[in-house]
């Protein structure tokens, strides 16, 4: 194994090869499905920042530098979390976009004091409930999020855990700014967020050559329709 490619060292790991090769069942892996649509994501119209504002930011930033937090829309933190993850973010001294699930009009019930003043230019905040080649910090709050973690941290070593150990439901383990701090500098500063910089835009492209004709995602999505259609009698 330690002369295998990452791309072979995937396909070992991969759903895929367990169902085949282990179990002796049929199995088809397809996606990753968002790939496969390249018109660009459009943004809830509740997002208090516009498409246009958040690129132009962006593009007053280096390549590398912003770190984009984001738990999606069905994990819900207490107010004393989302202060913890703030102060770790200002803790870390890097660059941010921030998409969290609270109103402008609750901002002071969460937010440390004067933060979002002390992050201008250095931090966005973007307030919505909603979406690489990056490496990440693993924050697991429930079911199979724990099984990606030891995918991403331990086998592919794109990513650095964050010290979340329980399933609480949507809530998820708490989480101390310290280890927030820590894990975004850890990404973001030195040889290994270099080096798992790195492996992550690998993994990128070989996502986005399984999506395309003669892929293995296409491939298989065409023998999942040959199958389905041997049985339509």
């Amino acid at each position: 194994m330690r002369d295998a490619t990452m791309e072979n060292l995937i396909s070992f790991r991969s759903p895929k090869y367990h169902f085949r090769n282990v179990l002796g069942r049929k199995a088809w892996h397809i996606g990753p499905l968002f790939l496969i649509n390249k018109d660009k994501a459009q943004r809830r119209k509740d997002a208090s920042i516009d498409e246009n504002e958040c690129l132009k930011w962006l593009d007053t930033k280096k390549p590398n530098s912003i770190v984009y937090v984001c738990f999606g829309s069905i994990a819900n933190f207490p107010d004393s979390q989302l202060r913890d993850i703030a102060i770790g973010l200002e803790a870390s001294g890097q660059h941010f976009i921030w998409v969290v699930k609270k109103s402008k009009e609750d901002e002071d019930e969460w937010l440390p004091e004067g933060f979002e003043k002390r992050m201008e230019g250095k931090g966005l905040i973007i307030r919505e409930a909603v979406t690489a080649g990056v490496p990440m910090v693993i924050w697991p709050i429930a079911a199979e999020q724990f099984y990606n973690e030891k995918l991403v941290t331990e086998i592919l070593k794109i990513g650095v855990p964050i010290s979340a150990k329980k399933w609480l439901r949507l809530i998820g383990d708490t989480v101390k700014w310290e280890a927030v701090e820590k894990g975004v500098k850890k990404i973001m500063v030195g040889e290994e967020a270099e080096e798992m910089r790195n492996k992550a835009k690998v993994l990128s492209q070989l996502a986005k050559s399984a999506v395309e004709k003669g892929g293995s995602s296409y491939s298989d999505l065409d023998a999942l329709i040959v199958e389905l259609a041997s049985h339509k009698h």
